[in-house]
């Protein structure tokens, strides 16, 4: 076998390997905390990192659920695009907005696109988070805005435990994955709360294309 015929037949299994985990996705209901976290958040990084938007800006969600945040978005002044699946792509297409089904780590834009990336509870989906992070950052603008959110482990909701989280790891490690994808952590936050099982935590990160 040749080393073309070789690698080809690699990328025939890791596209299976993918294939498989895409029928692991499946939608999860935007809770309270969701809804507070997400209202606090997104006027905090606009007013931190003092964020004007108009019809030409280029604003992504990665992982819109049903297009709660794209609403925040789209009264900010932009025409804000999300990334979702199934169910919830479909109630934010009714919602309005445009929304494009695809695995997070393949997206097609051009470089240097977005003014603002929204990434909230998504990375923890990916299979390899890093290369998801170097391709944020090939399409976020310099000077471009970014907001990371992710569950932290082994607290009490478990959260490595759940059939679709393949990449639940520590703050210091998300931080360093971020910086080494090129991207500029300017603030990192613990969020802390308690659920029914206990207490839990949640990593938040923002900063900037340099």
């Amino acid at each position: 076998m040749s080393l073309r015929g070789y690698g080809m037949r690699n990328y025939v299994r890791l596209d299976n390997f993918l294939n498989k985990r895409a029928q692991e996705i499946y939608p999860e209901p935007i809770g309270d905390l969701a809804v507070d976290i997400t209202n606090k958040m997104i006027p905090e990084i606009f007013d931190f990192y003092k964020i004007k938007l108009n019809s030409n800006s280029k604003v992504l969600d990665i992982g819109c659920g049903d297009g709660f945040a794209l609403e925040i978005f789209h009264d900010k002044g932009c025409v804000p695009l999300g990334v979702s699946f199934g169910e919830d792509a479909k109630k934010a297409r009714e919602r309005g907005f445009e929304i494009i089904e695809s695995d997070m780590s393949f997206l097609d834009f051009d470089e240097c696109f977005f003014d603002v990336i929204w990434c909230r509870h998504v990375l923890e989906h990916s299979v390899f988070p890093y290369f998801t992070l170097c391709e944020i950052y090939r399409f976020l603008k310099p000077g471009g805005i970014f907001y990371i959110e992710v569950p932290a482990p082994e607290t009490s909701s478990a959260h490595e435990t759940n059939p679709n989280h393949y990449s639940v790891f520590s703050k210091k490690m998300w931080e360093s994955l971020i910086s080494r994808s090129g991207l500029k952590v300017m603030r990192s936050n613990t969020i802390s709360f308690r659920t029914e099982v206990g207490p839990d935590e949640y990593y938040a990160f923002d900063g900037k294309r340099e």
